[in-house]
């Protein structure tokens, strides 16, 4: 057993907890009320961030809603695997929707990857994006000359040599991760996040506890949080702030209740540091971090009542049907 020693913190921790709560408050208020305002918080209001939870994200949620579970959807591990990789390598609804209009419902089986590709080629052509800007996706080296073209050569490969197959078989979230890092143009990040997705579908029945890895917004977030860890590593400091979530928003008499029930998850605290990293540079911008970034890129515009959210069933989550008004009042945590 590990031995570790106390962790010296910074203004920005106390954040990050109001930032959970009041991010995910926001959350709720999107799920009945049209119009807001949702929060008087001026960063959260002005400025674009992830929900405290990653599954209940706009682009999780059409994953799991309508690429992984919707009915008409075979649950076979081939198809699975191949949805959710076609979808999350580009990560965007929008090229999604495009390629099911031209194609119909995606699948391996009667997928022409070629065909693919050439739609692509013309929606790049028309000035349409076909990447999320969410995060930087590397071309993978495999001989084409477009980067979507190399990441379907990559999904075909992927396919081809019976990763689906190795997914299913795989006897933990970070087996998973092992069996995605090595193939070009993933490493660790992508592959966490991969790993994470493919975990939503019915191919994996693994606990979210169980495995985390921080990419490189989390370990800004971390550096801006912490004067020092205690000699944790960023994986032992996200596994230690699942363990204290009770005891720390207690402490700062936050009434958090979580994702219908739901505790946070290593992959949310992961999530949270990154986006604490964003949300610093305006609310505590004498705090340094590693990156040296001093503004925020994307500003919110979000408007109309959310969708009712579906998560995997596994989870057991006990979603109303009629969400009620979340009861947290609306204020500013620090500006």
């Amino acid at each position: 057993m590990t031995l570790y020693g106390p962790m010296e913190t910074t203004i920005v921790y106390d954040s990050y907890w109001r930032f959970a709560a009041e991010r995910l408050a926001i959350y709720r208020r999107r799920l009945v009320d049209p119009d807001g305002p949702w929060t008087d918080d001026a960063v959260l209001r002005g400025f674009r961030f992830t929900n405290t939870y990653r599954a209940a994200d706009k682009v999780s949620q059409y994953l799991i809603r309508e690429v992984q579970y919707r009915s008409d959807r075979s649950q076979a591990p081939a198809e699975l695997f191949f949805r959710t990789m076609l979808f999350k390598l580009f990560n965007r609804i929008e090229t999604w929707e495009l390629l099911e209009r031209e194609f119909g419902t995606l699948s391996w089986q009667s997928a022409d990857l070629d065909a693919i590709a050439r739609v692509l080629d013309t929606a790049m052509q028309q000035g349409n994006r076909i990447y999320s800007a969410a995060y930087i996706m590397p071309a993978p080296r495999l001989g084409q000359v477009r980067k979507h073209a190399n990441h379907l050569v990559l999904l075909r490969q992927m396919m081809e040599e019976g990763m689906p197959g190795r997914i299913e078989r795989a006897t933990s979230l970070a087996a998973v991760y092992d069996s995605l890092k090595p193939w070009p143009g993933l490493g660790g990040f992508l592959a966490f996040q991969y790993t994470i997705d493919l975990n939503y579908s019915s191919l994996l029945p693994f606990d979210e506890g169980s495995f985390v890895v921080a990419g490189p917004g989390a370990l800004d977030g971390i550096a801006k949080c912490f004067v020092s860890t205690g000699g944790r590593n960023a994986e032992a400091v996200i596994h230690e702030m699942v363990d204290i979530q009770e005891r720390e928003f207690a402490r700062l008499a936050i009434d958090f209740h979580g994702l219908f029930g739901r505790r946070l998850q290593p992959i949310d605290c992961q999530n949270l540091f990154c986006e604490i990293s964003k949300y610093s540079r305006v609310a505590h911008p004498e705090v340094p971090g590693l990156s040296g970034r001093t503004r925020i890129k994307q500003g919110y515009a979000g408007q109309g009542v959310l969708p009712r959210p579906t998560f995997p069933p596994r989870w057991n989550l006990s979603v109303p049907e009629i969400i009620p008004r979340a009861s947290a009042p609306r204020q500013g945590m620090l500006l």
